[in-house]
């Protein structure tokens, strides 16, 4: 199934590693370097042009994307895990 995450694009739920919390996971020196170190690399993807609040990861046949997102990661995980059914 797929999975919206805004701006009109939508992601295999087969292809997901995670949904994060952009609050969360920025708050270690660990976090804080994972997006721009990913932005350097091309993986990322904005697909919101408000505040973001959450990142998918995915990976499909070893290309890792990082899309960017407005919705809440609860929100995110709650739609994904109601396609996959």
């Amino acid at each position: 199934m797929y999975l919206h995450v805004g701006n009109e694009i939508v992601i295999n739920t087969r292809d997901i590693i995670g949904i994060f919390d952009m609050d969360n996971t920025t708050v270690s020196r660990q976090g804080r370097r994972f997006l721009p170190e990913s932005q350097n690399r091309g993986f990322i993807i904005n697909a919101t042009d408000d505040l973001p609040k959450s990142y998918v990861v995915t990976k499909r046949k070893n290309e890792t994307k990082i899309y960017v997102s407005s919705y809440s990661p609860r929100m995110l995980a709650r739609s994904a895990q109601y396609t996959s059914k």
